[in-house]
């Protein structure tokens, strides 16, 4: 799942229309996925979503609108896991699609365990962060708890003894591209939206 739903004020523009040279991100991303094995794809879009639709290759990916995105990345998690096309799926990678350092490595390490019971949480420098993979055992609790900017921690906090962190230092860099400078490091723009913005 890929969450690509958010306005992005602190950036200028919504995160789903970040591009990289010519390329948007999320096509960058959902690449990402599928090289690791991934999928079905679920891609949650939200803040310019027609503009995404119309610049972005989101094709062989379920795609849903969260019209609540203003609300924060919880409701675009609960959207996302009730998108989920195939009851048979026992677990969900989740990635944020403003994670130009994503690589097709650390999700390897995070999917490995596929289980309904598992929690899993990539690592950096000992801090968690994403990707996460969330057994389908926990998806009732992750979408009752997930809330506003913090989505899943809720849940996680109440979970941390069967979480399993699993580090990507080595193979990945876990950093968003949440402000300003780290577009410039990592050469990203974010072309105006053709359609009004609103939180």
């Amino acid at each position: 799942m890929i969450i690509a739903a958010g306005g992005g004020r602190r950036i200028g523009g919504p995160e789903a229309l970040l591009h990289q040279g010519e390329r948007p991100l999320v096509n960058q991303v959902l690449d990402t996925m599928r090289a690791a094995g991934c999928g079905p794809l679920v891609v949650v879009l939200g803040a310019a979503a027609d503009q995404v639709r119309a610049t972005a290759d989101l094709s062989g990916s379920t795609v849903v609108v969260n019209r609540s995105w203003g609300t924060g990345i919880g409701s675009s998690i609960r959207l996302g896991l009730d998108a989920v096309p195939d009851r048979r799926i026992e677990a969900v990678v989740v990635v944020p699609v403003d994670m130009p350092g994503l690589t097709e490595a650390a999700v390897r390490r995070v999917a490995a365990l596929p289980y309904p019971e598992a929690l899993v949480c990539a690592t950096y420098e000992g801090l968690r962060g994403y990707p996460m993979l969330f057994g389908r055992r926990h998806w009732p609790g992750i979408a009752a708890l997930a809330n506003a900017d913090v989505g899943a921690r809720p849940y996680l906090m109440a979970h941390k003894d069967e979480i399993v962190d699993i580090a990507c230092d080595t193979v990945a860099d876990g950093s968003r591209a949440n402000t300003p400078e780290l577009l410039v490091a990592w050469g990203l723009t974010v072309p105006v939206p053709a359609q009004r913005v609103a939180v």
